[in-house]
This record gives structure tokens, C-alpha cells and sequence, in this order.
């Protein structure tokens, strides 16, 4: 059973079981491999961990000397290293062999979790949902992402200059987020210049970026989604909670969400050149 969820500022712990099979790895070697694992949800994080039985890892946890990061009383999005925790608890490092992952366990005080440690999905190189690869972190039960292609016509611009327009738009709905707007390359005007960023989601799988309109990193894509996303492939999105964007020749606010406001502040919006 979930244990206390409250979206408005998530301040409880939360956890359930899973029976899917996880299993992680790192340099070859085998760190768990479980059927009992916890989703957990620490307070104020937005996505989910997964908790290990102690019985189920194929190493030990050992007494660490990671000091813990201070957690503001804000959201805790994926970018917030998972040393930052906010419930009681004992930081452990996980030992496999001679290799020492600092910092990588968490174990909660909680009485339904004590025979269990929370795995730090960021430290180790693989982690596979039965026989999957797992990206970016668990994914949360809870959470959904609907794509739909659609035939409104989408005009995206900024600072006056178009930088697309599209009839054949497929639209991505996901929870806490903004709807956004995927468009056919061939749809986008402006120049895309690759830049140096990527990013992982758990439900899209990997972007690249593109600076366009005097902006770093205004634009991204997927050239290989994960499935439940396929459509997506090759179209373009851009970060349009500052642009102004016309559905069907009329204007769209943006709602503001939390999800919204840390996936704009993480990405960031910085103008590279004086626009003319």
C-alpha cells in the first residue's frame, strides 16, 4: 500500500513493493539481484529510489565516511545528488570486491524498511527491470506520459522570431509537466546548432540538445525513445515556458507547475548573442 502521499511538498515517507525482478551491476560485477524490492519515496523527492533487501545484495554494506548534503526545504528533483537525504537514517558505502562505492546506501530507520538499503541508482552502470535496461532512475508507478499525435497547428516564437510551425504536431502529456509540443524537423525554421548537453529520462530515454535563436540548449531530441514513446523519434522539442506559442492562431499561457518550474530551472534558458 502506498504510505502517505501528499503531492504538495511530498513531506512523507512513501514506499511499496515491486515484483518486478531489478537486478544492478557495475564493472561486471553483480551488486543485487532481487524480486523484493521497495520503490521509496524520501520526503520532498520527486522520483522514486529502490530499496534492496539486505539479503538479496551481492556485496556488503559498510560504515561510511560520506558527510550528508543539506536538503532545503524545497522539491528534491533527479539533479540533486542522493547523499541529500531527508529522512532518518544511516548513509553506508556499498563494498563489491575492492572496489568501494561511497556513499552509494542508504539504510532508513524505518521499522518496514530495516532489512533493506536504498541503492543510489546513479552509482552503478547498469540496472535492468527483468531483462530492460533501466534509464535515468525508477520509474514511478504513479507517473504517466501520454503521447498523441495531433493536428492543431503549433507556432513557436521568441523574441519575435519564428522558429517553427507545425499541423502535424504529436503531443506529449505527462504528469507535472506542461503539455509539449514534438514537431517534424522539416517543420522547423530556425537553425539548429548541436550543442554539448544530453540528458536521460526514465520514460523517453536519451536527448541531445540544440542551441537555436541566439539560445543555448532552447531545443532537444530523442533519436531512439524508449517504447511508449516511439513517435517521438527525430521530432524536435523546445523549452516553451518563455516563448510565445500560438495553438490554432491563439496564444497559450503556460500553467506553472513544480514539475514545470524545476525541469525550466534545471535546463536553463541562456541567451548566447544580442538579438537584432
Amino acid at each position: 500500500m502506498m504510505q502517505g502521499w501528499m503531492f504538495d511538498g511530498l513531506p512523507l515517507l512513501r514506499y511499496e513493493p515491486t515484483e518486478m525482478r531489478i537486478r544492478v551491476r557495475a564493472g561486471g560485477t553483480e551488486i543485487a539481484d532481487t524480486t523484493r524490492a521497495m520503490l521509496v519515496w524520501e520526503p520532498r523527492r520527486i522520483v522514486p529510489s529502490y530499496a534492496v533487501p539486505l539479503a538479496d545484495l551481492r556485496c556488503e554494506p559498510a560504515e561510511s565516511t560520506v558527510e550528508p548534503v543539506p536538503a532545503r526545504g524545497r522539491l528534491l528533483d533527479p539533479g540533486i545528488p542522493f547523499v541529500a537525504h531527508t529522512s532518518p537514517g544511516t548513509t553506508v558505502d556499498v563494498v563489491a570486491g575492492d572496489t568501494r562505492f561511497a556513499g552509494a546506501g542508504f539504510r532508513l530507520e524505518d521499522e518496514a524498511l530495516a532489512e533493506y538499503v536504498v541503492l543510489d541508482f546513479w552509482a552503478f552502470d547498469e540496472w535492468l527491470g527483468e531483462d530492460e535496461v533501466l534509464v535515468a532512475h525508477p520509474r514511478d508507478p504513479y507517473h504517466r506520459v501520454d503521447v498523441r499525435q495531433s493536428s492543431r497547428t503549433v507556432r513557436l516564437e521568441v523574441d519575435g522570431v519564428l522558429l517553427a510551425e507545425s499541423s502535424r504536431p504529436v503531443l506529449v502529456f505527462e504528469t507535472n509537466l506542461p503539455m509539449r509540443y514534438y514537431l517534424p524537423r522539416a517543420d522547423v525554421v530556425a537553425e539548429l546548432v548541436p550543442s554539448d548537453r544530453s540528458s536521460a529520462c526514465a520514460y523517453k530515454g536519451h536527448a541531445t540538445y540544440f542551441s537555436a535563436a541566439g539560445y543555448t540548449d532552447l531545443a532537444w531530441s530523442y533519436a531512439e525513445p524508449l517504447d511508449g514513446a516511439t513517435q517521438l523519434a527525430g521530432l524536435i522539442a523546445f523549452l516553451d515556458d518563455k516563448l510565445t506559442v500560438s495553438v490554432d492562431g491563439r496564444h497559450r499561457e503556460q500553467r506553472p507547475s513544480p514539475g514545470a518550474v524545476i525541469f525550466r530551472d534545471r535546463l536553463g534558458l541562456k541567451q548566447t548573442q544580442q538579438q537584432s
